[in-house]
């Protein structure tokens, strides 16, 4: 008899829905849609009606207290994850939690607004410590915590891993970026809610790449690769420009960078470059470029050719998708095809619902969303202070 997996899914926003679409196409395993959970029980009531979910509560302790619950999959604003992700795994759920795994959110005291006001220094302590608290009770647990980094999963990314195990190539160095025209979040200007700003919310998939192909390679040449330091600049563009310029931007930073680079030395002497920002026009850019001794892989994500299209008018396209942040339909397009697939959502999913099916580990764990959260910090630390960030060499990613 085929396994049946029960999930509950907290947080009904944009994310719901990539998740949400992606469960749908699980094979092998036969995925059950309990629960779905929101403070706004309206919204999770669409998501609910849209993919099939049996109940919809505002009360996150329903789903803890539900011995029918398999897994938890966390889809709310990042300062909730670590709290949501420990209580569901002391109720014995397995836990996919979405990115970032944390960040700075404020503490007591803290002058406003805090991505102005506070140190970038006392933000990287306070986001160590909770990581590293955090990391301790998830390895000691024996539920499954699975980070919802979806670069690892893109088929790109993960023929790359193919080619570079065969290959057994040295990666010498790689460029990565996640660029978009703003958020759909209306928070997304405001550290306090995002803990950071195109960084910690575009940039995070990217590095979550890189880090994670420099230990496919770590693995097949037997080598312990880890990071060595950590460079970057970050700024706020949108302040350079009058409200005119700005017309067809839809970013709106705080106290939160829009722009951001970031340069990382592995402790192989090998480096990684990232780059961020909310102000690229024409939807969503998203690659990881790979230099090897022996290959070249470039993993372009999106957008793809595919498929394009090209209109003279919208009439009758109000409602056919086209691609995420292309709100003119008008001339020549790059149509997103299959984009749960080929952003990963598809085999992400499929991997963590074969994991708690099947007791198996998955590619993306805590490990990867502990260092992704680490160089990202480190970085919002080396921008504002000007300097280069170094870590302990002789300690691994993973």
């Amino acid at each position: 008899m085929m396994k049946t997996v029960t999930i509950a899914v907290i947080g009904a926003g944009f994310a719901a829905h990539f998740h949400g679409r992606a469960y749908a196409k699980v094979h092998g395993v036969k995925v059950r849609l309990k629960t779905i959970v929101d403070v706004d029980v309206e919204k999770a009531r669409e998501v609910a009606a849209i993919y099939g979910f049996e109940q919809v509560t505002a009360e996150v302790s329903d789903v803890f207290h539900d011995a029918e619950i398999d897994i938890v999959d966390i889809v709310t604003p990042p300062h909730l994850h670590v709290e949501l992700a420990l209580e569901a795994l002391k109720a014995g759920k397995h836990v996919i939690c979405e990115k970032p795994l944390t960040g700075y959110f404020g503490e007591a005291g803290d002058e406003k607004p805090i991505g102005s006001k506070v140190s970038k220094a006392k933000m990287y302590e306070t986001v160590l410590k909770e990581m590293e608290e955090a990391r301790t009770i998830i390895k000691a647990n024996d539920k499954m915590f699975m980070y919802a980094e979806n670069y690892i999963y893109s088929p790109n990314i993960l023929k790359a891993a193919e080619i570079i195990r065969s290959k057994k190539s040295k990666l010498l160095f790689m460029k990565g970026e996640e660029s978009i025209k703003g958020s759909t979040s209306p928070v997304a200007g405001s550290w306090e809610k995002t803990g950071g700003g195109a960084l910690i919310r575009l940039g995070c998939h990217p590095i979550s790449g890189v880090l994670w192909l420099k230990q496919v390679e770590a693995q097949a040449r037997n080598e312990e690769i880890s990071v060595a330091s950590v460079v970057a600049d970050t700024g706020n563009i949108a302040s350079t420009l009058t409200e005119h310029e700005k017309r067809h931007l839809t970013g709106k930073p705080i106290d939160v960078e829009d722009f951001a680079t970031v340069t990382i030395t592995f402790s192989d002497g090998t480096k990684a470059v990232i780059m961020s920002s909310d102000h690229v026009l024409g939807g969503v850019k998203n690659y990881i470029e790979v230099y090897a001794n022996d290959a070249v892989l470039m993993c372009n994500i999106t957008p793809t050719d595919n498929m394009k299209t090209y209109f003279l008018d919208q009439d009758g396209l109000e409602d056919v998708y086209i691609s995420e942040m292309m709100p003119q339909k008008t001339g020549w397009n790059h149509v997103f095809i299959a984009e749960d697939i080929l952003r990963g959502y598809r085999y992400e999913l499929q991997d963590f619902v074969e994991c708690a099916a099947f007791g198996r580990k998955p590619l993306s764990d805590i490990d990867l969303a502990y260092e992704t959260t680490k160089v990202i910090y480190a970085a919002y630390l080396s921008a504002s202070e000007g300097r280069k960030v170094t870590f302990d060499r002789t300690a691994s990613l993973c």
